[in-house]
């Protein structure tokens, strides 16, 4: 356990991973170790072999565990054998010639647009505290396409209302500014009188809060969400998460440039916002399956 805390530390504070990031490497090795107590009581990390690895992926996907799970818990192993390899003395690591079970990418699930416009223009969004709070929650995610995380963190010194932009904190403590369109901060505006009002401000606090002022914290914003969603859509996927791919997808369609939606979202490498264009083909497509004579 100590070499799982070890590694955990080394993933929060040296390289910046998010909590909610840092919590994922946690469950799958906590997953892993009570897997090698139940099976193989007393073999520690480092007498770990190939063997074993591919007998713990046997049982995860005998219990019906999805092979993108999979896939992500094995690349939490790697990582974590890196870790080992480069801090420790652990010499070995059996994920070398573990190949990595393949899927079939699914599209990344969006709102459309006539249940978006639904969603801000014909939902009755009360005018108190936790009504301007609840569709700014809405319209930040929707309306900037940032993370959940990102959202809980934002300060109100983060916040300019003169140029209209917010600073945003991403993976691996990476910034961004991100421009709000206007009907983003009048919502804003809103909230703000309305907050000051109730709550002392301070420009280092967490601009979000609870009905009592507390910070935000996932479950609450999730509760949100699928409360709202589920007014205007059936679609299954009612998370924060949606609201982000919905804004690339939206904007993809709308014209704009995939470097433009990479910045705005804070990715690494275009590979990962390249996924969007896969939306625009399937609409594509869906046009011409109804407008071609031939289709």
């Amino acid at each position: 356990m100590k070499k799982i805390d070890s590694f955990l530390n080394y993933l929060a504070f040296n390289k910046g991973y998010s909590a909610n990031t840092v919590k994922s490497y946690q469950t799958d090795l906590l997953q892993f170790n009570d897997f090698l107590t139940a099976f193989y009581p007393g073999l520690d990390f480092p007498e770990v072999s190939t063997t074993h690895i591919r007998s713990w992926i046997v049982t995860i996907l005998d219990k019906g565990v999805g092979t993108r799970s999979v896939r992500r818990k094995i690349t939490t192993l790697k990582s974590f054998y890196n870790y080992l390899n480069l801090h420790t003395n652990v010499s070995s690591n059996p994920l070398e010639k573990i190949n990595v079970p393949k899927f079939t990418s699914s599209l990344p699930p969006y709102i459309n647009n006539e249940d978006i416009n639904t969603l801000f223009e014909k939902i009755d969004f009360s005018n108190d505290f936790k009504g301007v709070r609840d569709k700014l929650i809405l319209e930040m995610l929707y309306s900037t396409g940032i993370r959940l995380a990102e959202l809980i963190s934002i300060k109100h010194s983060d916040i300019d209302l003169v140029y209209k932009t917010i600073k945003v904190t991403g993976k691996g403590n990476k910034q961004r500014i991100i421009p709000l369109i206007p009907s983003l901060v009048k919502t804003l505006n809103d909230y703000l009188d309305i907050k000051s009002k109730l709550f002392p401000l301070n420009n280092a606090d967490n601009m979000l809060v609870t009905d009592k002022g507390k910070v935000l914290y996932p479950k609450f914003i999730y509760r949100k969400v699928f409360h709202y969603l589920s007014l205007v859509t059936t679609y299954d996927k009612k998370s924060p998460h949606v609201l982000r791919h919905t804004f690339a997808t939206h904007m993809l369609n709308n014209g704009a440039e995939l470097n433009s939606i990479k910045e705005f979202l804070g990715h690494a490498n275009l590979s990962a916002t390249q996924v969007y264009t896969h939306n625009t083909v399937e609409k594509l497509k869906k046009v011409y399956k109804q407008a071609h004579p031939k289709a």
